[in-house]
């Protein structure tokens, strides 16, 4: 089976670093060697990758049309700016998931709409960094693992 891709937006990066109060202490590179186990233990791969460039990310996505059996994708600031990342989800054939790591419905008004929710099959949010592994967990599901 192809890997799912697990993407990651904007400032990501700095998980651990950037606003522990708000993101937590745990580090992308953590989340991902959590779901690089998890998806072992549930018979799946992924491949995750992160970038702070719009363009990039959709070109992610166009990648994943033929190279991923779903996408988990956490747009960060994207989510609620970029119509270039919905209209690349849209053309993917496969399974997406949207990831927060916070509740975005009890922030900022502007971050309470997400373009990216209007392709997702499933929407996560504020379940912190655990959200990643029930999203992984969710796909599992989808994809009949």
């Amino acid at each position: 089976m192809k890997p799912v891709f697990v993407m990651n937006g904007p400032n990501l990066n700095l998980l651990g670093l950037r606003q522990p109060e708000i993101y937590g202490a745990e580090t992308l590179a953590d989340v991902v060697a959590g779901l690089t186990t998890l998806a072992g233990d549930l018979g799946l791969a992924i491949e995750a990758m992160q970038s702070n460039h719009e363009g990039e990310i959709v070109e992610m996505i166009h990648r994943a049309r033929s190279a991923a059996a779903g996408i988990i994708i956490n747009p960060g600031a994207y989510s609620h700016t970029s119509v270039a990342i919905l209209d690349a989800l849209n053309a993917y054939e496969g399974p997406v998931l949207e990831v927060h790591i916070t509740n975005i419905h009890k922030r900022e008004a502007f971050r309470h709409h997400s373009f990216v929710s209007a392709r997702a099959d499933g929407v996560i949010a504020g379940f912190g960094t655990m959200g990643y592994g029930l999203a992984l967990r969710r796909m599992a599901a989808v994809l009949g693992v």
